[in-house]
């Protein structure tokens, strides 16, 4: 998640922390060595300041801890922009189409049991994988293209981690083609 969040966002964020951190050290382990009554008859400031500090840690996660990029693609299944989109490579023999394009990018037998192993089902409702998560968008009312899977498999976004390095790229391609063929995306 910390990846996904804007360079801007994360020094905001930092600096809030550190601010909530510092005063914590201060309040804990300084001031109460030169005087040991801390708070002692300051207990409404000290606990006004900390209150405030909670609330200004609470609000600077919802303001500063929003994804960098795109929107997300409509309930209709539109895909994202053509420069954003990773290449579809590497035919694989009994596998399934891009966008029209005639070139074989991925086979939804193999993406099935891709799609399974990999945890998709704990996140996700898709009723080809009899998986109901509700963690994640539901795919069968999402209905992703084949880009858009290989891009989130890829990326992730949100609370979705990348799964590159995880997932081969024909495994990524497969579990796309398994979904956007079980979905119609």
């Amino acid at each position: 998640m910390l990846i996904a969040i804007t360079s801007s966002g994360k020094l905001g964020l930092g600096l809030v922390a550190l601010l909530f951190i510092v005063f914590a050290v201060l309040t804990a382990l300084v001031i109460p060595r030169s005087r040991p009554d801390f708070p002692g008859d300051r207990l409404p400031q000290f606990m006004l300041v900390s209150l405030v500090l909670f609330v200004a840690m609470i609000t600077a996660v919802f303001v500063f801890a929003k994804e960098g990029g795109e929107e997300e693609p409509a309930a209709g299944g539109e895909s994202v922009p053509a420069e954003t989109q990773p290449p579809a490579t590497a035919p694989a023999a009994g596998g399934t189409t891009a966008s029209g394009s005639g070139e074989v990018v991925g086979d939804p037998a193999k993406g099935e049991s891709v799609f399974a192993s990999a945890g998709c089902n704990s996140c996700h409702t898709l009723s080809a994988a009899n998986a109901s998560g509700s963690i994640g968008p539901n795919l069968d009312e999402a209905k992703p293209s084949f880009e858009l899977v290989v891009q989130r498999v890829t990326e992730g976004k949100g609370v979705m981690p990348s799964f590159k390095g995880q997932l081969t790229d024909e495994q990524i391609r497969d579990v796309a083609a398994f979904v956007s063929e079980s979905t119609k995306g």
